[in-house]
């Protein structure tokens, strides 16, 4: 039996996650709710479900098990934690957009309240669920990385100095604002192939376009990590302050002691190279010929559906809590390590170690070993 769904928060990305939700066979989208009463008529009108105006109206009147929070706010995060609390209150799983919150004691009570109240929270880090990262993982499963080395990813709008334009939004004319909303999916990536992330060293800036316009956002990333499993690792992340290069707006390279893969533009095109055997030696610029997965995806908006369905698969299937994919607790860790580059900037670029993670403790009636 399909799931019935209602969404909160009806801009473009409400309404993408409505669409995946109503041409998902696991989902029936049965409502739609907004504060702006035209956007939640408009997309009620254009999925021909019911439009509430209250998250409160919208569980008093509908039989739910999943709310999908997409609403924005400062950060694209800060209307997060009310409509997220009000569903679990009454017993709802929950989706929630990225970031979980931008305020870190949100998302900390977020992923504990969801726990103690043993609903599914889930986060829509959706830039692992793609053709790519799967077989990427494939890779590593199978033992073909082997030990990790290192993980590098680079990740940034296409722009310059001719293309700037002060953005005085409220939203993001703060120092960090492309942290907060945007380093969730690097880092989410980065974890979901080397681990836990144990310490943050950041270098973080701006290019003098953005000073001399009076411009807040601290929009140049540059962070140095090391993981639980000793790999060590390298984000640079910008908002559109320079041309990208190779990889395009996003690439993901995992170095291990039995092969490398890179996945370029996210969801299009996975490269994979083994570890020469011994007694092949190639010379400088010789190698084997790479395996090449190329999907001809180039926009990331296919990972939506993707996640979502995933989502929806996992809470079908009645999957350990801690099992969920995507968790709440995923992306908390996002958000621990985002405060921890805030720390180290505002350190002059000290070494941080993230603040730890909920303890996992397993369900003895659904993990039975």
């Amino acid at each position: 039996m399909a799931l019935k769904v209602g969404v909160v928060g009806m801009g473009g990305i409400g309404n993408t996650h409505a669409t995946a939700h109503q041409t998902d066979d696991l989902s029936q989208l049965v409502a739609v709710c907004d504060v702006v009463k035209e956007k939640a008529d408009e997309a009620a009108a254009k999925y021909g479900v019911k439009a509430y105006y209250s998250v409160k109206d919208l569980l008093a009147n509908e039989e739910l098990d999943i709310v999908d929070v997409t609403t924005g706010g400062y950060e694209n995060g800060s209307w997060h934690f009310e409509p997220t609390m009000e569903a679990l209150q009454a017993g709802k799983h929950v989706l929630c957009e990225k970031p979980l919150s931008n305020d870190i004691g949100e998302c900390r009570e977020m992923v504990r309240y969801a726990a103690a109240q043993q609903r599914y929270l889930g986060c829509n880090l959706n830039h692992y669920f793609t053709p790519t990262a799967q077989r990427a993982k494939q890779y590593m499963d199978e033992g073909q990385v082997g030990e990790t080395v290192y993980c590098m990813f680079k990740v940034g709008f296409n722009g310059g100095e001719e293309t700037y334009g002060l953005n005085k939004s409220p939203r993001f004319y703060n120092p960090y604002g492309h942290m907060k909303a945007f380093l969730t999916h690097p880092f989410s990536v980065m974890r979901y192939f080397c681990g836990d992330i144990t310490h943050v060293q950041s270098f973080s800036t701006k290019p003098g376009f953005r000073k001399n316009k009076g411009d807040l956002l601290v929009s140049v990333n540059s962070v140095h990590v090391h993981f639980a499993n000793d790999t060590v690792g390298y984000l640079i992340s910008h908002r559109g302050d320079a041309v990208w290069g190779l990889g395009g707006w996003w690439s993901c390279e995992v170095a291990g002691s039995k092969g490398t893969f890179c996945i370029e533009n996210c969801a299009e095109k996975l490269t994979y190279w083994g570890a020469p055997k011994p007694g092949v030696n190639y010379g400088i610029g010789e190698e084997a010929p790479p395996e090449v997965l190329d999907t001809g995806l180039k926009e990331f908006g296919v990972t939506f559906p993707n996640r979502i369905h995933a989502y929806l698969e996992d809470v079908t299937n009645g999957v350990s809590l801690e099992g969920l994919r995507s968790s709440g607790r995923d992306a908390l860790a996002t958000m621990e390590y985002i405060f921890a580059v805030i720390d180290s900037y505002e350190q002059g670029g000290a070494l941080v170690r993230p603040h730890a993670l909920p303890t996992l403790h397993g369900d003895p009636v659904v993990e039975r070993i």
